[in-house]
Formats: structure tokens, sequence, C-alpha cells
């Protein structure tokens, strides 16, 4: 029998995604879609005076992958730079395609059920993708 698509720990997860809200400053935005599945993600971030994220806030329309995903960005992008996100999103993408060890995301791991389920990938991704671009027009 196949394990479950949407286990209690993914469901939880992206049950616990924020609502989006006000930040004291906007310094970039970004929104960005998946071709794979349709999910959207809306960004926008403040940045401190280092350029790395200080806060952030999402609108997040996706699948319950998507959703949990950027529950994990939100929880743990706090004080990385854009050159730290690239090296996850490659390290994660590296990971679900199998090409690669688990990266080094606080609870990536939960996600795992999504490894062979390829039209899971893109809203696994979309989040930090979001988030990159968002820095990018920051600057």
């Amino acid at each position: 029998m196949n394990a479950p698509l949407y286990t209690a720990d993914i469901l939880r997860l992206a049950a616990s995604l924020r609502s989006p809200a006000a930040l004291p400053r906007e310094d970039g935005r970004a929104e960005l879609r998946s071709p794979t599945c349709g999910s959207r993600v809306a960004t926008i971030v403040q940045l401190d005076e280092e350029g790395r994220v200080a806060a952030l806030s999402q609108t997040v329309h996706a699948c319950a992958f998507g959703q949990a995903s950027s529950a994990l960005v939100e929880k743990s992008a706090a004080g990385r730079s854009a050159e730290e996100l690239e090296c996850a999103v490659g390290q994660i993408g590296a990971w679900l395609d199998g090409s690669g060890p688990a990266p080094d995301w606080p609870g990536i791991s939960v996600l795992s059920p999504a490894l062979p389920r390829t039209s899971r990938h893109g809203a696994i991704l979309l989040p930090f993708r979001a988030l990159l671009a968002a820095i990018g027009n920051a600057r």
C-alpha cells in the first residue's frame, strides 16, 4: 500500500502558515507561479542594513506542500542572505530530484513524501524562489 501523500505533519505545518501582514517597510516584492501545478506565492520582504531578511509576508495559493514549504520559509528565513537562499534552493532542488542529500533547512524532511511526486516539487521550491525574487527586486 502506498504511503499517504499528505501526512499529519505536512497538514499541521501547512496550517501553521500565518496570514499575510503589513511590514513596517517594504524593500522588495515578487509574485511567482509554478507552471507545473499553478501554485502562486507573493512575497514581500524587509531587509536589514546588511541585505539579510529582516521580515517577510507571504500570500500563498498552493497545495498543502506549497503551504507547508511557505511555512518553513516563514519560520527560518530571518537573518539569511540572498546567497544563503540561493544555496538552499540548489540543495532542495537536488534533494527533490534525488541527486543530493537532505538540505540543511530546518524542518524540510517533513516534505519527504513529495520526493517521488515530481508534480509537487515546483510548489515546494516556489516560496524559496519568490523570496529570492523579492530580495532581487529590492536591490
